[in-house]
């Protein structure tokens, strides 16, 4: 029998103060889960921040795009009717002012010639007219995923769904344009001022672009444009 120089040692076993081979506790547990919880709240919420901003910035470039379809649509006109102008006439010993809106015979867009029949028209989503239009008056259509025109039961366009065109036209005072005239406004000659006809303001123009969504009960303004006809 051989006997080994070396006694064998008995094995520990690790106790339960001892950091080895023991599990995760509960605290631990809940810490880790709030972190984690925390990254992925903070990584939805950068997504639906990103993806409001990316639909917010779309909605701007199209509503100047219709904004500036309805200025490029008044380069072509002139202030008041190239017929009959601005005039007044006298109505049961009344003076009224004629000329100014859409003359008689003129019922939409198509009709337009001049920027004073612009005056209060709104073009699409619960507009007076249908819209929106484009510098030629004509209706812009929506269209579906693959490109083609989108129509009605009937067959019939439609147009951008949920936008509208609103337009104001409004009389100046030639010396500031911050300051709006009635339309009846003339001034008579006094001294070396050989006045001025009711037709020869500028006029400033304002159009107003509104978008609701299908969810939406309201319109929401999303630009809107500027200019002076001198």
């Amino acid at each position: 029998m051989v006997l080994s120089n070396h006694t064998q040692r008995p094995t520990r076993r690790p106790t339960g103060g001892s950091p080895r081979g023991r599990g995760f506790t509960l605290l631990e547990t809940s810490l880790a889960l709030i972190i984690i919880g925390v990254g992925v709240l903070a990584f939805v919420e950068a997504q639906r921040s990103f993806a409001a901003n990316n639909q917010w910035s779309s909605h701007t470039a199209r509503a100047m795009y219709l904004a500036n379809e309805v200025r490029e649509m008044c380069r072509r006109f002139p202030r008041h009717d190239p017929v009959t102008g601005l005039y007044f006439e006298t109505v049961n010993n009344d003076t009224v002012l004629r000329g100014w809106g859409m003359e008689s015979g003129e019922s939409g867009a198509e009709d337009f010639d001049d920027i004073d029949d612009l005056d209060g028209a709104s073009f699409g989503d619960s507009g007076i007219y249908d819209g929106p239009i484009d510098s030629y008056g004509l209706l812009i259509h929506e269209t579906d995923v693959q490109g083609e025109e989108a129509v009605d039961e009937e067959g019939n366009a439609l147009g951008l769904t949920g936008w509208s065109q609103s337009v104001i036209v409004e009389k100046v005072d030639p010396f500031n344009f911050s300051t709006v005239r009635e339309h009846t406004f003339k001034e008579e000659a006094q001294g070396s001022f050989p006045g001025r006809a009711v037709d020869k303001y500028p006029l400033r123009v304002t159009v107003t672009v509104l978008y609701r969504g299908p969810l939406e009960t309201s319109a929401q303004e999303i630009a809107s444009v500027s200019w002076i006809v001198p």
